[in-house]
């Protein structure tokens, strides 16, 4: 497989899916990673597995109906694997195989015939003191905006999952790209106030616009970075409560179409009716209480 992924919403070729069956019991509130699990578990609002599964198989019906390949990572017995985008991740014509956090640490290994698919030059696995995960990695052309976590608390947030050295690391990977970090606000337990991943707060879509939250960022100075090379008039902003329930997290099958959750109802007639895109609304919201929505729940590997 010739690996290509440019940017974010060229059209999509070839994209692995997560997997929803055999989730296992509901966790304990120690066995959460994000906040908002922990806000799900807390509550008693944690998802069914029936559920996952049914829209995981409308997020596929979908990616096929637009003759996209959809590949899917083998079934680990009672685990988790929804979020195949913290796995491991693609830039240009290389896979990067992420060093996620050691509760999940079993699930890459059902991603082997993905990655056999792949040529073992094309692959890159960091060293283990190098963190990084998909979620934070945004491939934008000649940018790659990556967010971090630089506090001096780093070890103690589940939640933070991409260091400076990752950052470094990919620095020399790809010298010609202007690379931008960006500071994430991070809290295990309240997901109101800290943000698990980039994409749940900044989010291109279409040849030159994004999704943006600006709270989500330590520095607004960073927030602003985000605004100038967009531009104003191609940002869609959101308030708290949206970030909340996850709308930056939608997904592009290419320049003019996104899936996004049904009930997004305010940001999809803006991305129908002000941009011209072909929105696919899908039901996502059970799996939005485990922290991830529609681009976790993928990890591309081959776009036009």
């Amino acid at each position: 497989m010739k690996l290509n992924i440019k940017n974010e919403t060229g059209r999509l070729k070839s994209v692995v899916l997560g997997q929803p069956n055999s989730m296992g019991p509901v966790p304990g509130l120690d066995e959460s990673y994000d906040a908002k699990s922990y806000y799900s578990i807390q509550n008693n609002i944690y998802p069914k597995e029936q559920d996952i599964i049914s829209e995981m198989n409308a997020f596929e019906a979908v990616l096929k109906k637009y003759g996209v390949e959809v590949l899917r990572p083998s079934i680990i017995e009672n685990y988790n694997q929804v979020f195949a985008r913290d796995v491991a991740f693609v830039i240009d014509d290389k896979m990067i195989i992420s060093n996620v956090i050691a509760d999940r640490a079993d699930e890459q290994d059902a991603y082997q015939k993905v990655f056999e698919k792949v040529a073992w030059r094309k692959i890159i696995n960091l060293p283990e003191t190098a963190h990084i995960e998909g979620g934070d990695v945004i491939v934008w052309d000649d940018f790659l905006f990556i967010g971090t976590c630089f506090s001096e608390d780093y070890r103690s947030y589940k939640t933070a999952r991409t260091n400076e050295y990752a950052i470094e690391i990919l620095k020399e990977y790809f010298p010609k790209k202007r690379i931008i970090d960006l500071e994430l606000k991070k809290n295990d337990k309240i997901p109101y106030e800290g943000i698990l991943h980039l994409d749940c707060t900044f989010n291109p879509v279409g040849e030159d616009k994004c999704i943006i939250y600006k709270n989500g960022f330590v520095d607004e100075s960073d927030y602003r970075l985000i605004i100038d090379i967009f531009g104003e008039e191609n940002c869609f902003h959101i308030n708290d409560e949206e970030m909340f329930e996850m709308f930056p997290n939608i997904f592009s099958i290419a320049p003019d179409v996104v899936v996004s959750d049904q009930s997004f109802t305010r940001m999809n007639d803006y991305l129908r009716n002000e941009w011209g895109m072909t929105v696919e609304e899908i039901p996502y919201r059970e799996i939005s209480k485990m922290g991830g929505l529609l681009r976790c729940s993928t990890m591309p590997l081959v776009r036009e």
